[in-house]
C-alpha cells in the first residue's frame, strides 16, 4: 500500500510552523514525535489512540508523551493521499487549546487558498 505524503504548512512568510515546533523539542520528544508522524505516513486514517484523534471539523492531533510531557501536532487530510501538519505545541491542559485548533482551522483555510492559486 501506498504511504502518505506528509507536507509541513508553510506561511506565505515562509515560516514553518509545525519545524519550528519539532526544532524546540529536546531530542527524546523530538524522536517520539517523528516515530508519530511515520505512523501516520504509513498508516494515514486508520490511526488512532492513543497516537490520533479527531478533535473537530477534520482537524487531528497527533500524540506524543516522554515521562509527564505531553506534546501535540494538528493536522488534516487533504486530496491525494496527502497529510498536512499545521502545529504543534506542548500540552499542559486536560483539553486541546482552542488557539490551537483554531491556528490548525486557519493555516487549513490558508494553505486552500495557496493551493487554489
Amino acid at each position: 500500500m501506498l504511504d502518505f505524503e506528509i507536507i509541513f504548512y508553510k506561511t506565505e512568510k515562509g515560516e514553518v510552523p509545525v519545524a519550528d515546533f519539532l526544532d524546540s523539542l529536546d531530542i527524546k520528544m523530538r524522536e517520539k514525535m517523528l516515530m508519530s508522524i511515520r505512523l501516520i505516513k504509513e498508516k494515514g486514517f486508520k490511526v488512532r489512540l492513543p497516537y490520533s484523534e479527531e478533535l473537530e471539523d477534520g482537524i487531528f492531533e497527533l500524540r506524543a508523551k516522554v515521562g509527564s510531557n505531553i506534546t501535540r501536532v494538528l493536522y488534516f487530510f487533504f486530496v491525494g493521499r496527502k497529510i498536512v501538519l499545521t502545529n504543534g505545541f506542548v500540552k499542559k491542559t486536560q483539553k486541546t487549546p482552542k488557539a490551537e485548533i483554531e491556528r490548525a482551522k486557519r493555516y487549513r483555510k490558508d494553505f486552500f487558498s495557496i493551493k487554489e492559486n
